[in-house]
């Protein structure tokens, strides 16, 4: 008698296949000299967006609440990940070692901003979450912008004034200048690191809604009231999802950060939180290859319209707009159901 595989595993492993599908292929091409250095220099952000769009994904979709302060938590994981792969320049020279240090750093210290941002704020509601989570994700760059940052032989040096102010010897460098932000930067992110994290991700989040804690937060998304009859403690579960989602942000700034020579604070701010929220709304809420699909496309089709110059930015506005238009019209959700029923395999697996 045939053991019959759930369907959410099939399509676990499904989310898996493709990534490493498309890894495989673009380091192929990539081996082969067919990537042009333009998408070449896509891969690693594209990987960073899509972890982005999975974890904010875990909160808007899975845990039914809205945040538009995402990026925030990016920030905090890309810059801790930049001081901690500046710490660690001379001690620990293997590059994959100190930015495997620096994404965990950075998951960590994202995570900690998310318990004690979601302890509040997640006792809110609707439009006010919302609001509230808007005004952390400010206060983070902002904050950040005011900060400067310093290793010398002494040790790391952390003040609010200037770089002049902290005293460093002759051995000082600079970190994080202030509102100029992080410059120097040893880039050390690669396509692999990214690939891994996405498949970390997806374990996490996948994983995660199968089990009974994802349960719950499910149940607490359909009906609160009901949820807290049954006697679930909706803050507990609401904030379980929250610092996990902000730590895999954590971890997409760190990987994202590393990629880079200069970073600053204003990348990390509002109109990013945005756009990863439209990579989860275009996607399909709740749906992660979705959010995956979505995250790659509208990354490399801003790049792919620099020849149509100033109207580039209309084109990508109007593609957005048409995309809205077929995935919350029924007529058209029925197509995509019947080609999908046509494609997919029948009888039992």
């Amino acid at each position: 008698m045939k053991k019959k595989i759930k369907k959410s595993t099939v399509s676990s492993f499904v989310n898996y296949g493709i990534v490493i599908v498309l890894y495989t292929i673009f380091q192929i091409l990539s081996s082969t000299g067919s990537l042009t250095r333009q998408v070449s220099g896509l891969l690693i952000p594209v990987c960073a967006y899509i972890v982005m769009a999975l974890s904010l994904n875990l909160v808007v979709g899975i845990s039914g609440e809205l945040s538009l302060g995402h990026a925030g938590f990016m920030s905090i994981g890309a810059f801790s990940g930049v001081i901690v792969s500046a710490m660690l320049q001379n001690s620990v020279t293997a590059g994959p070692l100190r930015l495997f240090i620096a994404i965990v750093v950075g998951a960590v210290f994202a995570a900690l901003a998310g318990f004690l941002i979601g302890i509040p704020v997640l006792r809110l509601k609707g439009d006010y979450l919302a609001i509230v989570t808007l005004a952390f994700g400010e206060i983070i760059k902002n904050v950040i912008n005011c900060i400067y940052v310093g290793v010398d032989a002494s040790g790391l040096h952390i003040g609010f004034e200037s770089i002049d102010a902290l005293k460093m010897d002759e051995t000082g460098r600079t970190i994080i200048d202030g509102p100029i932000g992080a410059a120097g930067i040893k880039t050390i992110s690669t396509f692999l690191a990214g690939a891994i994290l996405i498949l970390v991700a997806l374990f996490i989040i996948q994983n995660l809604v199968r089990s009974r804690t994802g349960r719950a937060i499910m149940a607490i998304r359909d009906n609160r009231i009901a949820a807290e009859a049954c006697g679930l403690s909706v803050v507990k579960y609401k904030l379980t999802a929250f610092v996990i989602s902000a730590s895999i942000a954590g971890a997409a700034g760190a990987l994202y950060a590393l990629n880079y020579s200069t970073v600053v604070a204003k990348k990390f701010d509002f109109n990013t939180s945005i756009l990863i929220l439209v990579f989860v709304v275009l996607g399909g809420i709740g749906s992660l290859r979705g959010s995956m699909i979505a995250a790659a496309v509208l990354v490399v089709l801003p790049e792919m319209l620099r020849a149509f110059s100033d109207y580039r930015m209309l084109v990508y506005a109007i593609v957005l707009v048409i995309v809205m238009i077929l995935t919350n019209n029924q007529n058209a959700k029925t197509i995509f159901r019947n080609i999908k029923l046509k494609f997919s395999r029948k009888g039992d697996i």
